[in-house]
């Protein structure tokens, strides 16, 4: 069984469709990048997905049924639009959001200074909220998300605004709910966070679905026919290589349709060059982005 089954699911507002026939499915123990420019229906199909608003039509079923109540509380959010209660403690807010979640008190206390704990903020627990730098804030609302063990946690934005030392500590806490076999929708318009984290991605661009699959499996099919290659020596004209772009540290071969890296390779032996690296070129998932879309953002 899925954790998140979408099909073909359509939102209009003004006779536009913001979300035009998207489907989708999540698996329990992968992180599933939502990708795509602003604007383009990302938000949107999260709110549906939480029962926020609704489709026009399709359907969307979260492990195996239709979103109700029960459901909700297997289920951690994390919205774009962050909110703590900026006058209560730390371990306060968690504990108390934690209990709307049907979380006892004394337990949600115990997993709050479990996380807190975790990412070295056990100090900080009876500071208000409002005293907390926007990374420790953010950290803190991420706790919020995953402290009642959800099964699935949806992340809208999480990196954003984070430092550097926050961010790899929140991908560590992302890559922990995957090992625990939780499923994780991460959006997000990080693409290097997406490439190093996603194991599949969904990009949508104008409501539409225009990228769908594993990130290995896109990243093959958009990749050119080059060659990364630094060397030492005197590089001749090869047959089967139709340009060589000189680079700063190496050089780009490219190849006819007909030649294949491993001939190239063999070609290279045979002249005595000394070959130090040598890698068929894969374009970064940002590069497929921004090629796919058209534009930047």
């Amino acid at each position: 069984m899925f954790a998140v089954e979408v099909d073909n699911v359509t939102k209009r507002y003004d006779h536009r469709a913001v979300v035009d026939d998207i489907s989708f499915s999540v698996n329990h123990g992968e992180i599933f990048g939502l990708i795509g420019p602003n604007g383009a229906g990302k938000t949107t199909t999260i709110r549906m997905m939480m029962d926020i608003i609704k489709p026009d039509s399709g359907s969307i079923r979260v492990f195996g049924e239709t979103l109700g109540e029960s459901t909700k509380n297997r289920i951690g959010y994390l919205p774009e639009e962050r909110g703590l209660y900026r006058k209560l403690s730390v371990i306060d807010s968690i504990t108390y959001l934690a209990s709307l979640k049907g979380i006892n008190r004394e337990l949600a206390r115990d997993r709050a200074s479990e996380l807190l704990k975790q990412v070295d903020m056990l100090a900080h627990q009876e500071k208000k909220i409002e005293a907390l730098s926007r990374g420790m804030g953010q950290i803190i609302q991420f706790i919020v998300t995953i402290v009642h063990d959800p099964e699935l946690v949806i992340l809208d934005e999480p990196f954003a605004g984070l430092d550097p030392v926050n961010t790899e500590l929140l991908k560590e806490m992302i890559l922990d709910l995957r090992s625990r076999d939780k499923a994780v929708i991460l959006s997000t318009h990080r693409m290097n966070e997406v490439e190093e984290l996603c194991d599949r991605v969904l990009m949508i661009d104008k409501g539409k679905q225009v990228l769908y699959g594993g990130i290995a499996e896109i990243k093959s099919k958009y990749q050119s026919n080059s060659i990364r290659l630094d060397y030492q020596g005197h590089l001749a004209d090869m047959p089967g290589v139709v340009a060589v772009h000189h680079h700063r540290n190496y050089a780009e071969l490219i190849l006819d349709a007909g030649t294949t890296p491993h001939e190239v390779l063999k070609q290279l032996a045979a002249t005595g060059i000394t070959v130090r690296r040598f890698e068929i070129m894969t374009p970064s998932l940002n590069e497929i982005f921004l090629k796919i879309v058209g534009r930047e953002e």
